[in-house]
C-alpha cells in the first residue's frame, strides 16, 4: 500500500510535467542576489481537480510541479451494478472560465466518472479541460471522446480492454483500494442505504 502510493505520487508528478507543458506563461522581473532579470511563470494559476478519493494519489506529484494550482475536489463512487457514476461532493470555485482545468483519476476504465466529472466542470464555465490518469482503456478514451471532443487524455498506458466488471485488463485493480487500504470505493453513509 505505501509503495504503490508513493509510485502513483511520482508517476503523478511525470503526467503533471506532460500535460502542462503548453500552458501559457508571463514574463515577470524578479530580483536575484546579484541583479534584476525577467523570469517566465505560469500566467494564470490552473485548477486540478482530483476525482475523490482515487484521485488525490495524483494530486501530491501534480502541486510539485505546479505548487499554487487551484485545488478542486469532485466526489463521484461508481455503482457496483450499474457502473455509473454516482455524484457525492463537489468543491470547485463558481467560475471556471480562462483557466485550464486538470481531472486527475488513476483510471479511466469505462470514462463515466471522467465524464461526469467533466459535465460538472463545464457547467462552471471550464473550456480549457485535460484528463490525467495513469491507465486508460479505450472503451473510456471513446466515451470521453464522445462526450467531450476536445479534452486531451494524458495516460501512461492504454491496456487492452474492460472485462464485464468495467475494469480495465490487464490493469491494477482498484487504484482508491489499493492506495488507501479500503475494501470498496462505495461512501459508508451509501452503503448503509441499501
Amino acid at each position: 500500500m505505501p509503495v504503490f502510493r508513493k509510485l502513483v505520487e511520482e508517476i503523478g508528478a511525470f503526467l503533471a510535467y506532460e500535460a502542462t507543458r503548453e500552458l501559457p506563461l508571463r514574463e515577470e522581473r524578479v530580483q536575484t542576489p546579484l541583479t534584476e532579470t525577467t523570469v517566465r511563470r505560469i500566467a494564470t494559476r490552473p485548477v486540478v481537480a482530483p476525482i475523490l478519493r482515487a484521485g488525490l494519489g495524483l494530486l501530491p506529484g501534480f502541486l510539485q510541479v505546479v505548487d499554487d494550482a487551484v485545488v478542486a475536489h469532485l466526489g463521484f463512487y461508481r455503482d457496483p451494478q450499474s457502473l455509473e457514476p454516482v455524484p457525492y461532493y463537489a468543491n470547485v470555485p463558481p467560475d471556471l472560465g480562462g483557466r485550464r482545468v486538470f481531472v486527475l483519476d488513476p483510471m479511466l476504465a469505462t470514462g463515466n466518472s471522467g465524464v461526469a466529472a467533466l459535465n460538472a466542470l463545464v457547467e462552471r464555465g471550464a473550456k480549457e479541460l485535460a484528463f490525467i490518469c495513469l491507465i486508460a482503456a479505450p472503451e473510456g478514451i471513446a466515451n470521453m471522446h464522445g462526450a467531450h471532443p476536445n479534452v486531451s487524455i494524458v495516460t501512461c498506458a492504454v491496456d487492452t480492454r474492460l472485462n464485464h466488471h468495467g475494469y480495465i485488463v490487464p490493469g491494477l485493480g482498484d487504484a482508491g483500494d489499493r492506495m488507501f487500504g479500503s475494501l470498496t470505493s462505495v461512501p459508508a453513509m451509501t452503503r448503509s442505504k441499501r
